[in-house]
């Protein structure tokens, strides 16, 4: 892992000021440090990756916003069942996921 980009991804939260980081600069510097610090950023990962699952950017690629929900429950499963937030990460990432293919039409 380069630590300079571990640096500047933290620098980035920090600097932003606001509890989660959305949008692109929160998936990249989430997605980094998750793989450093799990238990810490995993969370908030999860997250934003179900959050971003909602952007106008994916609404026309349902590939897409399934991938993002995939690994948003991906991430939240990989969290530590003393974590505080899994439980109510996996929760959200499995309902959004299942409202998608819920939402998908028929073939």
């Amino acid at each position: 892992m380069d630590q300079d980009m571990v640096v500047l991804a933290r620098v980035k939260l920090l600097s932003a000021n606001r509890r989660v980081v959305r949008g692109t600069e929160g998936l990249w510097a989430y997605r980094l440090l998750t793989q450093v610090e799990p238990e810490v950023y995993g969370s908030k990962l999860a997250y934003v990756l179900v959050e971003a699952s909602t952007s106008p950017l994916v609404r026309d690629l349902p590939e897409q916003r399934l991938a993002l929900l995939d690994e948003a429950v991906k991430v939240a499963t990989a969290l530590s069942a003393a974590n505080p937030y899994r439980a109510k990460m996996l929760t959200r990432a499995l309902a959004a996921r299942q409202r998608e293919l819920e939402n998908r039409p028929a073939t």
